[in-house]
């Protein structure tokens, strides 16, 4: 459980990483300005493009070794982003990376979920891996800033390293390895089309946040990802094994936390894009100092993850989540309101406190209701899915909610929110079903 909870921190960290970084990697690299997003954009399109892909791999060819695989691609790719000398070399370093975490992120989710079958223990494990998930996420930016300003921005990739030699070593002597039992071959055609509109969806997204509505490339990417996923539902529809079977999709508990994290992940993302913009030119901090000021959100995040478990145990997942959601509203609305002048504690603080411990108690229970009911013949799928639906929610936060500047887009990061509650009242059933057991297993079998 350590081994693949310190994995998943890695992983996520990366998603935000390298933000604070930016300015000192275009003036090392020569970067365009055009050029620059890519840094960040690369690794968006390979980690929420493939997660579906990576996951269903690891259900039939082995979550162990896909986990291995990803990660040592991961390691492998971090090395080149700490020694790239040019910027060609750092982007494609950047989407080897996410094609590494795709791999490795989906199969760990999975083999926790194997590895605490009960309704408790699961809700309890997968409480720890959602708390460590949102805690990578934020402390991706602290790190971001004190190794820049401290070291030099290769430090940030290079960091993993260790990490990396830690999970190649321990995990084929802790977990054994698991698969689907069912000898199924991969959908190779339904695996084409929904990794292709994922890619198209997040790419189009991301150039549209960055050149508008009209860049004709943008917009043209997003019709063909809707062209590319009719064409997935028609074929998965008439498959023999299809990648994603339409029961899976049917299940209420999962899809409405999958929508309900998709509009979380908008708003979450996009906070902390505009937040750390914010302190850096309306309060005008360093790197280090802003990196420092995120210091607390991991501290509340960890107080949200040790509640999480016991409140959604207590009151149960919908309320559970309404009771969430609720704190992150009103953490937006309080950070919204930072401006130019503003002090730290009594401005920027109260709000990111609230916000964070909102985060620790919403993705635990999150991560629980998407995976409600997977055995070992879908795992992995259960996981990749809702990962896949965090990379691009967040890829649609900052394409969407950045350019209406800091105040609007944190109040429309709130919207997000509150209509992700009134899908859990609405559609959430009240009890979720705990995992199955696939046909023919018995009690203790």
């Amino acid at each position: 459980m350590f081994v693949l909870c310190l994995v998943q921190f890695m992983l996520v960290l990366d998603d935000t990483v390298v933000n604070v970084a930016l300015p000192s990697i275009r003036d090392e690299l020569g970067f365009s300005e055009s050029g620059l997003p890519w840094v960040v954009n690369a690794y968006f399109l390979a980690f929420g493009g493939l997660l579906l892909l990576s996951g269903r791999m690891a259900d039939l060819l082995g979550r162990r070794r896909i986990f291995l695989i990803g990660v040592a691609l991961f390691g492998a790719a971090s090395l080149a982003c700490g020694l790239a000398q040019e910027p060609w070399q750092l982007v494609i370093g950047r989407f080897v990376q996410g094609a590494g975490a795709a791999a490795a992120s989906p199969a760990a989710m999975a083999m926790i979920t194997l590895l605490f079958p009960g309704p408790e223990e699961r809700v309890k494990a997968l409480g720890i891996w959602g708390g460590v998930a949102a805690l990578g996420g934020t402390s991706g930016l602290v790190l971001s800033g004190v190794l820049t300003d401290l070291v030099s921005w290769r430090a940030i990739f290079l960091i993993n390293l260790p990490v990396v030699a830690v999970a190649l070593v321990l995990l084929p002597r802790l977990v054994p390895e698991s698969r689907a039992l069912a000898r199924r071959h991969l959908d190779v055609l339904g695996a084409v089309l929904v990794t292709g509109a994922a890619v198209s969806l997040v790419y189009g997204l991301l150039r549209t946040g960055e050149f508008g509505w009209t860049d004709f490339l943008g917009v043209g990417a997003i019709a063909f990802s809707a062209v590319l996923a009719v064409a997935f539902l028609v074929a998965e529809s008439r498959a023999a094994a299809p990648l994603v079977p339409m029961p899976f999709l049917a299940s209420r508990t999962r899809a409405v936390a999958n929508g309900a994290t998709l509009l979380f992940s908008m708003a979450m993302y996009a906070m902390a894009f505009l937040l750390m913009i914010q302190v850096q030119t309306a309060l005008g901090y360093s790197p280090l100092l802003a990196g420092i000021a995120y210091l607390p959100y991991g501290a509340g995040v960890l107080a949200g993850m040790w509640l999480s478990s016991r409140i959604s145990l207590r009151i149960g997942t919908r309320w559970a989540l309404l009771l969430a959601f609720t704190v992150n509203i009103a953490g937006l609305l309080l950070l919204s309101g930072v401006a130019t002048g503003d002090l730290y504690a009594a401005h920027v603080l109260p709000g990111m406190l609230v916000l964070s411990v909102g985060n620790g108690l919403s993705l635990p229970v999150l991560a629980a209701a998407a995976v409600d009911g997977t055995t070992s013949e879908d795992a992995g799928l259960g996981s990749a899915l809702f990962t896949s639906v965090q990379q691009v929610g967040g890829a649609i936060g900052v394409a969407a909610l950045s350019i209406m500047g800091y105040s609007h887009g944190l109040a429309a990061g709130a919207v997000c929110v509150a209509l992700g509650a009134v899908i859990i009242v609405v559609l959430l059933p009240s009890h979720p079903t705990g995992p199955r057991r696939p046909a023919g297993q018995v009690a203790g079998g």
